[in-house]
Formats: structure tokens, sequence, C-alpha cells
């Protein structure tokens, strides 16, 4: 039975339930199981099929029916929408599995994409349906990433060499011994705590505060450390969001506060996004760009999820568990054993055995660090604060170039800003530079024409250093370096910034000479603004013979914002 004509008969069911007897009816149990029919081997991997014309016949035992029992029943267009796309999903992820067994990957990769795209939509067509298809969507995403590690080369396209390893993930599957003196201790010490997380003491929470207390101490050390350039933003991110602020330890347990972790399971960021997961939260990947690696937009997205994993399950320990192994998979344990309590899943052996011991580490984590005195994490000298400003970029962009107009090495620039995966910065992106230098930043990026911000340079000349020097650093011509810069040879000074275009792009020859700028930034108290390619130049040092003309702006507006974390 397809999912219109199940519609229809549930429907038609309660329609005459209702005329019969006057009766109202139960609402549809929360947890329940949700059936899909068989998927015919002959259907192709396309567009649907038109479905067949069927020609019904009068019922003439129904002529004299009541008007209302003759009724048709209303018809949920979203809901027939949302099962059709589920369907056609499940159509491209048979036809990807097919593709897989062939040794197809491209084109398998290809289907299970369009699977989870076609499930994403499904679930915005009918809301009310949002937990079955969430569940069919954890499913299926399970499964391909079991397909990607077996033999796709999962995340192959991520640059490995730029992420950091999760220094829990390897504990998550582990369970300690339990230090009999230390369960009335910890009883004692939670008996006086305030806590917005409930707080809870056995011997999994024991067995992981006995770790941390030994053999793990320097990790949990070395996490404590990092989050003092996050913790005040995560802190307010999670107060906006209305959770407890002890969930700040799912970030230290998921990524040790280190912004571009990947786990084998090519789960990214500081808390840890699946993709497609991540971009149901906003956090959006490009080819230059992976915002789950971006600390305060991976912590909003972070934060609103386990809200609403929160207003599913009505209970935190299932949010936990749930943000860890996906809802699904917390909501067909609670189906099978009939139970909504996380310790009684995790005895039962219903839940992934590295969720069983999720839920326990963040406990852990809570409880030392609210007794920090007792554990030695009372004398721990936290990374500053991360401050910066913010500066919205109208064009490509290499990061050598910003670091070039800096004056700050290229690896504090990419720390800055984690979410960016190459060299280069798209257009549109809000780029981190250190606080309080984004006016003088854009005021030196307008003597980039902004076709050329993805290969010029700009360079600092040093004391002995000539154009001639310069240019063959650069590997350009000293008549290009010269015009380039409205310069004579030998004008340049000490201290004085020279345009390098590096890369011309033959297309489009250079703009009109430009002269740069030396280290005496040109700004006033007037707005800043975006420019297009400029058309004059700024000159570092005007002489009595040439004076500098000032780069005019256009219209548009670039957002400078001074930022820090701790806002």
């Amino acid at each position: 039975m397809d999912f219109r004509t199940k519609t229809f008969f549930s429907v038609f069911s309660i329609t005459v339930a209702t005329v019969t007897s006057g009766c109202g009816f139960n609402q549809q149990a929360r947890f329940q199981n949700f059936f899909l029919p068989p998927t015919p081997a002959t259907l192709p991997a396309g567009d649907d099929p038109e479905p067949p014309t069927v020609v019904v016949q009068p019922n003439l035992y129904l002529k004299d029916a009541p008007a209302t029992f003759l009724a048709a029943p209303p018809i949920d267009e979203r809901r027939l929408k949302g099962d059709a796309l589920a369907q056609r999903a499940d159509r491209r992820f048979e036809t990807g599995k097919k593709f897989y067994q062939s040794k197809d990957v491209v084109n398998a990769r290809r289907e299970f994409d369009m699977a989870v795209d076609l499930l994403l939509d499904a679930a915005t067509q009918n809301p009310q349906d949002r937990m079955e298809y969430d569940r069919r969507l954890d499913e299926m995403v399970d499964s391909i990433h079991r397909f990607d590690v077996a033999g796709m080369g999962a995340g192959a396209n991520v640059e490995e060499g730029k992420f950091e390893k999760a220094p829990l993930e390897d504990i998550l599957q582990m369970t300690f011994p339990v230090d009999p003196r230390l369960k009335d201790k910890v009883r004692e010490q939670v008996s006086a705590t305030t806590s917005q997380l409930p707080l809870s003491v056995n011997d999994a929470v024991i067995g992981y505060i006995n770790y941390f207390s030994n053999r793990g101490h320097r990790t949990l050390v070395a996490a404590t450390e990092r989050s003092g350039k996050y913790r005040a933003m995560v802190s307010r991110i999670l107060d906006e969001e209305g959770v407890p602020q002890e969930l700040l330890h799912l970030a230290q347990a998921e990524s040790g506060f280190m912004p571009r972790a990947m786990s084998r399971a090519h789960a990214g960021g500081m808390w840890q996004f699946l993709t497609w997961r991540g971009q149901q939260y906003g956090l959006n990947q490009t080819r230059y760009t992976d915002e789950r690696m971006d600390p305060e937009k991976a912590t909003r997205a972070a934060a609103r999820h386990l809200h609403d994993l929160y207003n599913e399950f009505g209970d935190w320990y299932l949010a936990i568990a749930a943000y860890n192994c996906g809802p699904g998979s917390v909501e067909k344990a609670v189906e099978h054993t009939g139970y909504a309590d996380f310790w009684e899943l995790r005895a039962k052996g219903a839940l992934p055995a590295e969720t069983t011991n999720y839920v326990p580490i963040i406990l852990a984590m809570t409880i030392m660090e609210k007794n920090a005195a007792e554990y030695g994490l009372d004398n721990i000298q936290m990374d500053p604060t991360l401050e910066y400003d913010t500066v919205e970029i109208s064009a490509p962009t290499s990061l050598t170039l910003v670091s070039d107009i800096l004056d700050t090495p290229l690896p504090e620039v990419a720390n800055l800003n984690p979410a960016v995966l190459k060299n280069i910065v798209p257009e549109n992106f809000s780029l981190h530079v250190p606080k309080g230098t984004g006016t003088q930043f854009v005021a030196a990026l307008q003597l980039i024409p902004e076709g050329h911000r993805d290969s010029w340079r700009i360079h600092r000349m040093e004391s002995g250093e000539t154009l001639a020097s310069v240019a063959k650093r650069y590997g350009v011509s000293l008549a290009t370096l010269t015009s380039a810069n409205n310069l004579q040879s030998g004008d340049a000074a000490p201290g004085d910034r020279i345009v390098i275009p590096a890369a011309l792009h033959k297309e489009a020859p250079p703009a009109p000479a430009h002269r740069a700028t030396t280290a005496r930034a040109r700004t006033s108290g007037a707005p800043v603004r975006r420019v297009a390619a400029p058309h004059h130049t700024v000159k570092g040092k005007a002489s009595p013979q040439r004076r500098a003309t000032v780069v005019k702006p256009d219209s548009k507006p670039v957002i400078v914002a001074h930022n820090s974390v701790a806002r």
C-alpha cells in the first residue's frame, strides 16, 4: 500500500469512526515505527514515472448512504508531497547501492547525495512528521557512512593535513575502573554543587572522573587551557539560546576546543557536525570554506540543535545522547525498550557503546570543573579570549595578501579564520583580522583591483632593497613593477608599500598606475567603504614635485565590526 493510499484509508477510517460513534480518537503515539513498502526493482533512478490511470466504477451499494459518509476525506497535500519525496529518496539510495556494488563510486556518491537532499526536502514539507523523516534520514546517513568507510574514500575532498584529531575520540568506547573511595567524595561534592544540568553519580561517571584525575588529566588540562579563547563566547550563546551552561563541556568532549578537529566519521569543527546536520542549522560549505569550523557559527548551531533535541525528548541526558548518535537512534531505543530514561537505555544496551559513555564523560567533566580545586584544575592558565575585527570581503582574496597588508604571519591569519579551507577567501565572506586593524586593512585593500586580489601581493620596502631586487624576488619584470606603482627606478623608499602585480589576468590589463601607501594608514573618522577596482593611487610619501592622489571609494559600504568572541 503506497503512502497516498495509506493516508486515504487512515483519514477515511477516522471519518467513519467519528460519524458512527461520536467519540474522539487518541493522538498518535510519539514514538512509533514508520514502515516503507519495498521499492520495486524495475523503477528507474531518474524522475518518478507517471502513475497509471485508474477508472473507478460507482458503488451501487452506497447510493443511498448519508452525505457525510460519502464525503471525500480531506487530503493533506503537504504530507503527500513529503511522502513522495521520501519514496524518491529511497529509490535514489537503492540506485546508489547498485552503483557502489559495481564499483562506480562517482555515481554512487551522486545518488547518495541526492537521496539525502530529497529526505531533507521531505522534512520541510510536513513539519508534523518531522520526527519520522529525521529518523529515516539518520538511518540513511549511517548506511551511507558505512559505504564511505568501506570503500568510497570518506571525505576525500577534505585536506586531511590541515585538521586535528579530536583528543577524546579513542576513549569513548572504553570503560575505566571505579575507585570505591571516590564515590562518597563525589556524592558529597554533587550535593553541594549548583548546576543547570542535572548531575548524576554512578559507576560510569565515577570511572571517568577517575580517568581524568589520573591518566587523562593532561588531556583535560590542555582542553581547558584552549577553552579560554572561546569560553566567554560559548557561554553567551548558550545563555541566548536558553540551554544549560554546562553544555559547554560537549565542545570539550567533542573536540578539546579545537576548531578544526575532524573525527573518523568526518564530523568537523569544535562541535563536530556532520555535513548534512550542519547544513540543517545553517553551517554551509563551499569549495573554499566550511562553516562547521567557524567557532561562533558552530556554537550557535550546536546550541539550537541541543535546544531542539531537548524539546523533542524532554530530558537533557537523552538530548545529549541524541547529539552524539542522532535522534533516530534514541527514538528507536525508546520504542524498543519502552523507557525514556538514559540510564535504563544504557543498562539494557539499547544505545551505541560510544553514546553510553558520552553522557558520563560530560557529567564527569562538569563535576570536576565545578570542584576544580579538588581535581587540580584551579590554577590552569587559560588562553586569552580571542578578539578580532570582522571585514566583509567583496571579491576573492588570498590570505597571503591579507597577511601582507596586516604584517601578520600567514599562520596567524589562518588561525583567526579556521573556516577557510584554502588560501583563497571567497567573496561575501566575513574575514576575521586582528582587533583594531579592520579599518586600516580595508584602506590598504583598496590599492588592489577586485579582480586581482586572489593573486596580487603587497610588499613593504626594507632598508637595502631596490625595485630590481623586489621584482626578481616575486618573479615580475622591473618595468611591470614600476608601471603598476607609478614609480621611477629607485623611487621607493624604506617603509613604502608597493603593489606586486603577480600572475596578471590576461583578460584584463592592470588598472592605471598605483602607488602604495606606507605603514601610516590614511584613515579618518569617515565611514569605511567597500571599493571596486581603484582608479587612483595613494602614495606613501608625497614629494614637492608630485602630490599623492587619494583613493576615491564607491558607494558600497563595507561592514567592519570590532568583535570579540566574548561580547
